[in-house]
């Protein structure tokens, strides 16, 4: 008599059965709200960086370089995502950190969440959010009198 229990013999040859997943379920959910979360910086700075054009006008250029280095961050990241599939020569992490720190993080961001690139390297993720810090940081100090404040 057969066991109702047992489990069927499957060929190894057959793809029906199905592939174990690597990520807990739950873990999908939180990169969701973290990557909302993250995404969320983006329309916090273009809010903070218009109300500092209203009370202290900037040059054209500032938008314009952030805009230019944001694509060219996330043409960089394609690429190097790219190179990471075809186990080509990779952008140094340096690089795109120097990319990022000089105004590019915008593109950056949006390149880890939509091409899903240096996006789980914990490593790498908290120098990114040093240099959008810094970066900021800067932004700041140079549209804003803080400057002067040091200045006495």
């Amino acid at each position: 008599m057969a066991n109702p229990v047992a489990k069927p013999m499957t060929n190894s040859r057959t793809k029906n059965t199905p592939k174990a997943s690597s990520k807990p379920a739950a873990r999908g959910q939180s990169k969701g709200q973290s990557s909302w979360l993250a995404l969320s910086v983006i329309p916090l700075f273009i809010l903070l960086y218009l109300l500092i054009d209203l009370r202290w006008p900037m040059p054209h250029w500032w938008a314009l370089s952030y805009l230019l280095l944001s694509l060219l961050c996330l043409v960089v990241y394609a690429i190097d995502k790219a190179a990471a599939k075809a186990g080509r020569w990779r952008t140094p992490e340096n690089t795109l950190h120097l990319l990022a720190l000089s105004g590019g993080w915008p593109g950056a961001l949006l390149a880890q969440q939509w091409l899903r690139h240096k996006s789980s390297k914990l490593a790498f993720r908290i120098v990114f959010w040093i240099t959008v810090v810094l970066n900021i940081a800067l932004f700041l100090l140079f549209t804003t009198p803080l400057l002067a404040l040091f200045n006495y």
